[in-house]
């Protein structure tokens, strides 16, 4: 591969790059004054697809062709938002790049991924950044001193985790699914909708468990509850909520969409997982909530949630025994390269619906190319492109929509 070694990196430089930029200043300085930018000859390929990856790769100048397997290509130039990200991330990559022009680049070590901050459970830290968010501020203190209200599940989801762990067999766990008669009116409809390929019918909430699975089954009751906790007596804090639970459930029905595809994780588990991925705000909202009016502001509000929601939500599905799983969907899919798993995950999948919902949207110039992230690397039956993207979105219009209906009303 033509090369050579071009000017020093700069710390400057360095602290436009995701996720590098979190690194502490002396780090960024002492890296700045020992590396140099990479040369490499236009026309060169700088890696193929499919082929394992030992680095993450930054293009600092010039342009680069990306192409994925079903011949996709688009490209990246330096200083342009997405030259932010790294050209690749994963275990292996999943485009063929190629420079355009002469193009520098910078290579660091995959574990350069992992430096996104993250809290132990039943810790939150409050970086100076946030030091004015007064509503933060009273938050932390409050959870730290273990005053947290956790919402409460619906008995009937309760009773059926329960019942299902003690290898109940299907007749009894309708049993308990219809004492609640709206969960069981809607398990019907779920699965009666596109989100299932079949001709038949289920009419009763017996097929319809039938069709879904034991276990399928307990992960929607749980979904089909959840909606129930997103509620508030509060007129402030109703646009927070009602926004919350829509792009959660977006969210959850692109999950689901998105493991059916790949056919690497229950797509049941991960339409949950989509559900209950931001749970962490409820609490916050609910503390907010009994707050003087004087004390409530949007603005701190919207700031707060993205900081407290992860550590938050792993409290509260701790509480609710969810598995560990879970719990690191809540802590760690708010990182677009998160990679604490050599398989695909069910917060990658979450990670990977998140970048979905935000393709084609407005405001993108800080989120990375779906192919950068490690997570993509790990689909075995699915090759995403920004192109491939947009597409599995409009042919998935209609299940989405369906998926939508279902958990809206």
């Amino acid at each position: 591969m033509p090369q050579s070694i071009g000017q020093k990196i700069t710390a400057e430089a360095l602290r436009q790059l995701f996720p590098i930029r979190n690194l502490s200043e002396e780090i960024l300085e002492s890296f700045a004054a020992d590396n140099h930018v990479e040369m490499i000859a236009a026309g060169t390929t700088l890696f193929g697809v499919n082929q394992p990856a030992d680095c993450a790769i930054y293009l600092l100048s010039g342009r680069v062709s990306l192409s994925d397997q079903n011949g996709k290509t688009y490209e990246i130039e330096a200083g342009s938002a997405q030259a932010k990200f790294p050209l690749c991330s994963g275990v292996k990559h999943t485009t063929t790049a190629v420079a355009k022009t002469v193009i520098g680049v910078l290579r660091v070590s995959l574990n350069i991924m992992a430096t996104t901050n993250r809290f132990e459970h039943g810790t939150l830290g409050i970086s100076d950044e946030f030091r004015d968010n007064r509503l933060l501020a009273l938050f932390a203190e409050h959870f730290q001193e273990h005053e947290l209200e956790i919402p409460t599940l619906p008995e009937v989801a309760i009773h059926l985790r329960k019942a299902i762990q003690k290898d109940v067999g299907i007749s009894e766990a309708v049993k308990i699914i219809q004492l609640d008669p709206v969960i069981s009116a809607k398990l019907i409809e779920v699965a009666n909708c596109p989100l299932y390929l079949t001709n038949i019918r289920a009419s009763n909430c017996l097929d319809a468990v039938k069709r879904i699975g034991l276990n399928a089954t307990r992960s929607l009751v749980i979904a089909l509850s959840i909606k129930q906790i997103f509620k508030s007596k509060s007129p402030l804090l109703k646009r927070h909520l009602e926004e919350l639970w829509k792009q959660s459930l977006y969210l959850s029905a692109l999950c689901h969409i998105l493991a059916a595809g790949c056919g690497q994780q229950n797509p049941e588990d991960a339409l949950l997982a989509g559900l209950v991925c931001d749970i962490g705000a409820l609490p916050f909202l609910s503390f907010v909530a009994n707050l003087p009016a004087e004390y409530i502001h949007d603005a701190e509000i919207e700031e707060a949630i993205p900081v407290l929601k992860g550590v938050v939500g792993a409290t509260v599905l701790k509480e609710w025994d969810f598995p560990n799983s879970f719990i690191d969907v809540a802590l760690a899919s708010g990182d677009w390269f998160e990679n604490t798993s050599e398989e695909l995950s069910l917060t990658d999948i979450v990670v990977l619906s998140r970048l979905h919902a935000l393709i084609g949207k407005k405001n993108t110039a800080d989120i990375p190319a779906i192919t950068a992230i490690p997570a993509a690397s790990k689909l075995k039956n699915l090759a995403l492109s920004p192109e491939n993207s947009l597409a599995m979105l409009h042919d998935a219009k209609a299940k989405i929509h369906a998926a939508l209906s279902i958990f809206s009303n």
